[in-house]
C-alpha cells in the first residue's frame, strides 16, 4: 500500500485511542491528508443522549474545516475496532465511513474539485481498502448542486 495509506491509517489509529465510546465500545479515528502533507486527525465522541454522538470523520472534517482549509482535503483514512477491557480498539477488518460521513466528506470532495482517496483500516493488521469516494457515494448530492463550488 501507498506512504499516503499507511502514514493516514497509522494517524487515525494513534486518535482513536482518544475515542470517548463509553456506550458502543466501538472505538473509531479517522485522519485527513491536505494538499501541504499536513494531517488532521479526530476521534469518535459519544454522548449519552447517542443522536448527539460525534464520528471520527466528522469531527477531523470539521476541524479542518474551522481552520480555513476545507477546499485542501486529499485523502482520508479511517479506522475502527470493539473496544477492549483498556479502552483500545482491537480487530484487524477495515471499516468504512458510515453514510452520513460519506456525505460529509463529499463536502470537502467537491468544494476541493477532488475525487477524495479513502482508505479503510482496522484497528489492527495490514489489510487497507482503498475507494474513491464516487466509489462509497455514487451519485452524491453536494454544493454542486446547489450551484456552488
Amino acid at each position: 500500500m501507498s506512504d499516503e495509506a499507511t502514514r493516514l491509517i497509522a494517524a487515525a489509529r494513534e486518535a482513536a485511542r482518544h475515542a470517548h465510546a463509553p456506550y458502543s465500545r466501538f472505538a473509531v479515528g479517522a485522519a485527513v491528508l491536505l494538499t501541504d502533507g499536513s494531517v488532521v486527525s479526530g476521534a469518535n465522541v459519544e454522548n449519552a443522549s447517542y443522536g448527539l454522538s460525534l464520528c471520527a470523520e466528522t469531527v477531523a472534517i470539521a476541524s479542518v474545516s474551522a481552520s480555513g482549509r476545507l477546499r485542501e482535503v486529499v485523502a482520508v483514512g479511517v479506522i475502527g475496532g470493539a473496544m477492549d477491557a483498556q479502552g483500545q480498539a482491537t480487530g484487524s477488518d477495515p471499516v468504512s465511513p458510515c453514510g452520513r460521513c460519506r456525505q460529509v466528506i463529499n463536502e470537502a470532495a467537491q468544494m476541493s474539485g477532488r475525487d477524495v482517496a479513502v482508505y479503510c483500516g482496522g484497528a489492527e493488521g495490514e489489510k487497507i481498502a482503498r475507494y474513491r469516494l464516487s466509489e462509497l457515494l455514487p451519485a452524491a448530492f453536494g454544493p454542486a448542486d446547489l450551484g456552488i463550488g
